[in-house]
């Protein structure tokens, strides 16, 4: 038996049967802690009057009411005392409605230990660090560092928002987070997770749009050796990645219909099997879901489970866009700069100058932070000056009318799951160079009227329909290696010979995962 861990309260628990009170005694006891039993709804509100508990695990169904009422209760009092429910197997929906209601979590019947044991530790951890007010007030400071850290910006908006990420941090129900394409949700998401009792554990960011559907249950779910051809040894999956802490699901609205089915099951009976398995699994993770589309929508039009829906729809957090947190720019631009001055290996972050910072807080941002991480990065390598100067933005003038185009943004209200959301499809980010500040209009290209087979030349080993982008970069790429291999992979003596500065050609090989298998030894770089 474990040591009795000093300065905590008992923790009750209530519940109608008796054997599985004392399951639950025992198993809690030699987990280090005292345990007070009820076996009622009367009896227990009795308890609670009698002293504080450091956490209270209630069974749903009691002979004189339901647990949910204890819920409440405990929700609605100023001590903030951790409860958590016991459902029974496959009641999804109890669960569900015990957290929507305030519940911290919930254990299903019939109970595993190990989970019992991460629930207990997850409960008290959290009350440990608010036991005392002086910790409390630590702890707290020290998360709000962390979330301003993840999610910089002091609009009215992003304080909303703050505010939000530490009242869902002290839950463990599922969060679907949305907004925009590149408005932060897996920024939120990890602030959540920093901020919680799970911030020891792993964050696991997973985007759904991109598994192959015929991996899927492998790479969520794990696998044996010799599940399938290519299964050479056995390994874990998302989940088990995953496990104590937490999982995003971004683009969630991209999974197909077959593996909702079993997302669904993994999600209430926190077990998985790996494929070729002959058991299942416990894992303890808390679930959050990133999307830019309406799920309700998909519900409704059949693309989307409703049943997951409802499992996953617990808490809510939207994502404000950069429109409407435009005095948030500056704070913004000025942590991209400082993040993009460790990368380059600056000594001093470059700064923008006052015309072109006024020049992005005019542009609307149809791609929102991540557009401006984008146009920073490429403006940041591609300078000349000290200050990033208006022309080094390139020609955001050119896609004003586009975001115009979009349907103005409503203001920030409380959260309503899917208020204000955008089309399904994100509008493109424009790919933006710099430009001059006048930019001339460009000569027409002609073919000689006595060299016809100009761009038959010009064509010749392609067939079309073809990526023109795609065929670019591999054109690039094939120079700079060429470049790179000339000089012996010294980037300084290979930039001058492509008419880029360092910098920039630093920025085009990251661009095109350029890797060198070798040992890099660049004269003069380290001084650049």
């Amino acid at each position: 038996m474990s040591p009795r861990t000093p300065g905590l309260d008992p923790i009750l628990v209530i519940d109608d049967e008796a054997d599985l009170r004392e399951l639950l005694d025992i198993s809690i006891r030699r987990m280090g802690h005292d345990v007070v039993l009820a076996g009622s709804l009367a009896e227990a509100r009795e308890k609670l009057a009698q002293r504080r508990y450091s956490l209270v695990l209630t069974d749903m169904r009691l002979g004189d009411g339901l647990g949910i009422e204890i819920v409440r209760q405990l929700s609605a009092s100023p001590e903030r005392v951790p409860v958590a429910v016991i459902t029974a197997y496959g009641s999804a929906d109890n669960a569900v409605e015990a957290l929507k209601a305030g519940a911290f979590d919930y254990i299903a019947k019939p109970v595993s230990l190990d989970q019992l044991r991460s629930l207990v530790m997850n409960a008290l951890g959290r009350q440990q660090r608010e036991g005392q007010d002086n910790a409390a007030n630590a702890e707290a400071a020290l998360a709000a560092d962390r979330a301003a850290a993840l999610l910089p910006g002091h609009s009215a908006a992003m304080q909303e928002v703050r505010r939000s990420l530490s009242r869902l941090a002290r839950s463990m129900a599922p969060v679907v987070i949305s907004g925009e394409s590149g408005s932060g949700k897996e920024r939120a998401a990890r602030a959540i997770h920093a901020t919680s009792t799970r911030a020891a554990h792993p964050f696991v960011a997973v985007n759904c749009g991109a598994i192959p559907e015929n991996l899927m249950e492998s790479e969520f779910f794990g696998h044996v050796k010799g599940a399938f051809t290519g299964a050479d040894a056995e390994r874990g999956g998302f989940f088990q990645a995953a496990n104590g802490g937490t999982l995003l699901l971004d683009e969630v609205a991209d999974l197909p219909l077959a593996m909702q089915v079993k997302l669904l099951r993994a999600l209430q009976e926190r077990r998985v099997r790996k494929i070729g398995a002959s058991r299942e699994d416990a894992v303890d993770v808390r679930v959050m879901c990133a999307s830019h589309k309406d799920l309700a929508a998909m519900v409704s039009t059949g693309q989307f489970r409703q049943d997951l829906y409802y499992r996953l729809n617990v808490l809510g957090l939207r994502m404000p866009t950069l429109r409407e947190r435009t005095e948030d720019i500056p704070v913004l631009a000025r942590a991209i700069l400082e993040h993009l001055a460790v990368r380059y290996s600056d000594p001093r972050p470059r700064r923008l100058s006052q015309a072109a910072l006024e020049r992005l807080v005019a542009y609307p941002f149809p791609g929102n932070v991540r557009e401006l991480e984008n146009l920073l990065e490429r403006a940041y390598a591609f300078a000349e000056a000290e200050d990033i100067q208006v022309e080094d933005l390139g020609p955001l003038d050119a896609n004003m009318e586009h975001a115009a185009l979009r349907p103005s943004p409503s203001p920030l209200t409380p959260y309503t799951p899917w208020a204000g959301m955008m089309p399904a499809e994100p509008a493109p980010v424009p790919v933006l160079a710099p430009l001059a500040a006048a930019v001339p209009e460009p000569e027409p290209i002609v073919v000689p009227a006595d060299k016809p087979d100009t761009a038959e030349r010009a064509c010749r080993g392609v067939t079309f329909p073809i990526d023109l982008p795609a065929r670019l970069e591999d054109v690039e790429r094939e120079i700079i290696l060429q470049a790179l291999a000339q000089t012996g992979f010294n980037r300084t003596a290979a930039a001058p010979l492509l008419g880029l500065n360092l910098r920039q050609l630093r920025y085009r090989i990251q661009q095109l995962g350029i890797r060198d298998g070798r040992d890099e030894r660049e004269e003069g770089e380290g001084a650049a």
